[in-house]
């Protein structure tokens, strides 16, 4: 099995943080976003990824050398962001076996295993997560068997509650290009964008089955207070790191402080990850993403993001400050 990452995305929600680190790369839990889900794709087995590029390219590029050295990857620019089904046809070169399809914007629950008992008629696995906030998302219509029908993009009505999270497997690869190919004959959706679920449709409407899956968890990585709150996430299901010593600070858990970081007079948690190198001082911090070799001094700060080498002093309340910037008296 081979799998389609689709990453040439301007991650424009999470700026000022993506104006240099590419949105799969922002970390959560103290790791990169995608770190989570190669890691996945190793214990399943996965030996090749199509990494569908653009923005910042050449991060991801060095990151994926450097950490996943044994992946056998491709990387191929898309340089008309012309939709999701645009970007996946770029790999199609690669792709003679079934496949994974996944977009990095979210983390989930999944049993990705499951693609290996797939009953031979089914022709793929599209993964859902039920959300009573329905409007916000495509959705998934299924038939009684629990098959996809169609996906209708934020439907007014309640026609269904299941969200497509942009996870996908599909075994029948020949129909699913057939469809990207008449996907992109046709007329342009909105944003002049070609979707990918009507490459979908097209395997439906001409045979194909697509099995619905339930997720148990989904969780958003694509703007800063859905970053913090998966980070809270995150912090609660795994074990943080605390700090040798530290008997001038007040700490509560969920808590990840990594190796060299300096603490005197602070209060910390719930929820929040500090980095490697970091100091703070006299300080009050809750639900915050701290990034490394930051120094953070007579603040009382909350559903932050503060990204690597900032400086901040006397700064309260809620803020979003890019790398190497500084907010002093």
């Amino acid at each position: 099995m081979k799998v389609v990452i689709p990453l040439a995305g301007k991650g424009t929600r999470l700026r000022p943080h993506t104006y240099e680190t590419p949105k799969p790369l922002m970390r959560v839990g103290g790791r990169p976003v995608m770190s989570y889900i190669l890691d996945d794709l190793k214990a399943l087995g996965v030996e090749e990824i199509v990494f569908i590029t653009g923005y910042l390219k050449e991060k991801i590029e060095a990151y994926i050398g450097r950490e996943y050295p044994k992946f056998k990857a491709h990387f191929v620019e898309q340089e008309v962001q012309d939709g999701t089904a645009g970007a996946v046809k770029l790999a199609e070169p690669y792709i003679d076996e079934d496949l994974l399809i996944i977009f990095v914007d979210t983390l989930f629950d999944a049993d990705l295993s499951l693609v290996k008992r797939l009953p031979e008629s089914d022709a793929g696995v599209i993964w859902a997560k039920e959300v009573e906030d329905y409007q916000r998302f495509g959705v998934i219509v299924t038939d009684d068997e629990g098959y996809m029908k169609r996906i209708i993009e934020k439907p007014q009505d309640p026609i269904s509650k299941l969200a497509n999270i942009g996870l996908y497997y599909i075994r029948d690869w020949e129909q699913l290009f057939a469809g990207i190919d008449e996907t992109l004959r046709s007329t342009r959706g909105p944003g002049g964008e070609y979707f990918l679920t009507d490459a979908f449709q097209y395997m439906i409407d001409n045979g194909g089955k697509i099995r619905t899956e339930h997720v148990e968890g989904w969780y958003d990585c694509g703007k800063p207070e859905t970053l913090i709150a998966t980070n809270a996430h995150l912090l609660s299901t795994t074990r943080g790191r605390r700090p040798a010593g530290g008997s001038s600070c007040r700490m509560e858990d969920p808590l990840r402080v990594e190796e060299g970081v300096s603490l005197n007079a602070c209060q910390l948690g719930p929820n929040v990850t500090i980095e490697e190198g970091t100091r703070i001082a006299s300080s009050a911090i809750r639900d915050s993403i701290i990034g490394k070799d930051t120094v953070i001094e007579d603040c009382d700060l909350h559903d932050s993001i503060v990204g690597d080498r900032a400086v901040l002093r006397g700064v309260k309340g809620s803020v979003n400050v890019a790398a190497d910037s500084q907010i002093v008296p």
